[in-house]
């Protein structure tokens, strides 16, 4: 499996990455992933909308809580044809307990727990943790990458504005 060095860094070291990166224009490949009541779920069933596809480390860190929090507020703001994704390696159960505690009711969570498929699929998958680094994609209807952001250093937030501009735009 392909091994990206120091692409990333965590609070400053670098951090190696499993996987083939997914590059704007790459079709986003299908992987399964599980919802919060631990039934699979395949991206391509999001084909049609315009997706926002977020990746983060732990919805249970302060940086994850609050971009996770910031996109579901944002998805108020953007109709039906977007729909917003967030992955993570944390549990279903515990994906769940979070978005009751916080109420995140407008994306959705999805763990990729199981087989880190989503991880290595996407070139996100942090050796060194088993977590997720964060990212942010914009996918068409089509299921195209039209925007990618590898947020370089993890305990940073991801750019909303551009990520939210790249969606609206393919409406």
């Amino acid at each position: 499996m392909p091994a990206q060095q120091g692409v990333i860094t965590l609070q400053g070291q670098p951090m190696t990455l499993m996987g083939q990166p997914i590059e704007v224009g790459d079709r986003a490949p299908d992987v399964t992933v599980l919802d919060n009541d631990l039934k699979p779920v395949k991206l391509s069933a999001y084909r049609g909308k315009v997706v926002i596809l977020t990746s983060v480390p732990s919805l249970d860190t302060s940086v994850c809580d609050l971009e996770t929090r910031r996109f579901n507020q944002e998805a108020a703001n953007l109709g039906d044809e977007i729909v917003i994704l967030t992955v993570s390696m944390d549990l279903p159960f515990a994906q769940k307990r979070w978005c009751g505690a916080a109420g995140v009711d407008r994306l959705k969570t999805l763990s990729d727990h199981r087989e880190a498929a989503f991880g290595n699929t996407y070139g996100l998958l942090i050796k060194e943790l088993r977590l997720l680094a964060r990212s942010v994609f914009v996918l068409d209807r089509e299921g195209i990458v039209r925007y990618k952001e590898l947020v370089r250093e993890t305990t940073h937030e991801p750019n909303y504005k551009a990520a939210l501009k790249a969606a609206r735009d393919l409406l």
